[in-house]
């Protein structure tokens, strides 16, 4: 069984549609997963002459994340059980983010800061050996791993070097586009010297994730810098967003692909609004050249060329993990084909191991095309899995249309995914 790509609301008969047949199941993708080597594991994947000063680094770090100390942490590395495990919660397929630390970086690569000028070399050394690590780790499940390739914005030559090379190599993923947060040091990710990036994206077709948590600036830990992070945090990630379509980036490079992932959904709406209000504000207020606004609207019409609204419908696309009730009223302004459904596998806020209790509480009641659009095939068709190769593994383990249509009454006593949250609201982003 296959599902339906985009959301198709037209009407077909029963025996024409696999979804109405008894027992059909859906074919489920999570669009946000998360993986990476065990620490000492990424020392093969160096380059020689990088060990020394691995072995020295490695014998005196120490790990900052929990849940990587814990025993569950080999969900991360073991693709034996990591595929058990999906399975059992009705997903066959996954986009894989990064998780881990590699080497030489402080931290989970998501939120490290931009490496500084004597870092840089290490640092990009240890995002090589991670997806080529990434590479065996997505081989090991041919077609079912879409592996996420990262890189640094501090050398945009070097980026596009590794776009190809990990291309080559068999990530089917695209890229993971790091944040600029004030204080980067890095241009924003408006200006054009980032051209060369989009270029190779949009003539690879490889996709662009932004991933949430990833564009913050350092806050510090006390209390008060923890919160305000996270009310923060989806802003900051939203901000690539309005960079790259206000830039241009999307008149330049028509077939470049911008995916926002674990930002929540249910902003879209209204940002697109407001930057559909400045968009046009603007672009009138260039043609008064008495007007004091004209010059911050001067040239843009040229620069960026079909409205924020259009680029959206036209290039980008959300991650929406574990998306909750109240954002699901809104995915016909979101778009239907626009809207993929992740687990946030292995992390603690993650759907696992209630995954198909999560897809009942969003989309219980909804057309089954649209629940396999959002669950399934619009994931396949941005990261290129073969559904009909899937169909099998889902004739297995995929959850039954008859069940995601059943409304979730209580959510599992022992959840911790924010998926089961009482009393959630629209963000204002």
């Amino acid at each position: 069984m296959t599902a339906a790509h985009n959301g198709d609301r037209s009407t077909a008969s029963p025996t024409s549609d696999p979804l109405a047949a008894p027992g059909a199941r859906y074919t489920v993708i999570s669009a946000d997963c998360h993986a990476g080597a065990d620490l000492l594991d990424y020392r093969p994947y160096l380059p020689s002459r990088y060990h020394e000063e691995f072995d020295a680094w490695a014998a005196t770090y120490v790990n900052p994340h929990e849940d990587l100390l814990a025993d569950t942490a080999d969900r991360n590395w073991n693709s034996a059980r990591r595929l058990a495990e999906l399975e059992a919660d009705g997903i066959v397929g996954e986009v894989v983010f990064p998780n881990t630390i590699p080497p030489f970086f402080p931290s989970a690569s998501l939120m490290a800061p931009a490496p500084t000028g004597e870092e840089l070399a290490l640092r990009r050394a240890g995002l090589r050996a991670h997806n080529r690590w990434l590479a065996d780790f997505c081989a090991q499940a041919p077609g079912r791993r879409a592996g996420v390739a990262q890189i640094l914005l501090n050398d945009v030559d070097e980026a596009v070097r590794e776009v190809r090379r990990t291309r080559e190599a068999g990530l089917t993923g695209g890229i993971l586009l790091p944040g600029t947060p004030p204080g980067s040091g890095l241009p924003e990710l408006h200006s054009p010297v980032y051209d060369p990036l989009w270029a190779v994206c949009a003539e690879l077709g490889v996709p662009v994730n932004h991933h949430g948590g990833s564009a913050s600036p350092p806050l510090g830990d006390e209390p008060a810098a923890r919160a305000v992070f996270m009310v923060e945090t989806t802003w900051f990630s939203h901000r690539a967003l309005w960079h790259l379509i206000f830039g241009g980036a999307f008149r330049r490079h028509p077939d470049l692909t911008l995916v926002l992932t674990e930002q929540g959904s249910g902003w879209i709406p209204g940002v697109l609004d407001m930057l559909d209000y400045y968009h046009g504000r603007l672009v009138a207020s260039a043609a008064r050249a008495t007007t004091a606004e004209s010059r911050f609207g001067a040239g843009l019409a040229d620069a960026m060329g079909a409205s924020p609204g259009e680029v959206w419908q036209a290039n980008c696309y959300v991650g929406a993990s574990f998306m909750r009730p109240h954002e699901v009223p809104l995915r016909d302004r979101i778009g239907l084909d626009k809207i993929m459904w992740g687990s946030d596998f292995p992390h603690d806020e993650g759907t696992h191991p209630y995954s198909r209790q999560a897809l009942r509480a969003a989309y219980a009641g909804l057309p089954p095309a649209e629940v396999a659009a959002m669950t399934g095939g619009n994931a396949a068709r941005v990261y290129g899995f073969d559904l009909a190769a899937l169909a099998p593994v889902a004739a297995r383990v995929g959850p039954t249309v008859e069940e995601i249509a059943e409304p979730l009454k209580e959510p599992p006593a022992d959840a911790t995914s924010p998926a089961f949250a009482e009393g959630a609201a629209l963000r204002v982003w």
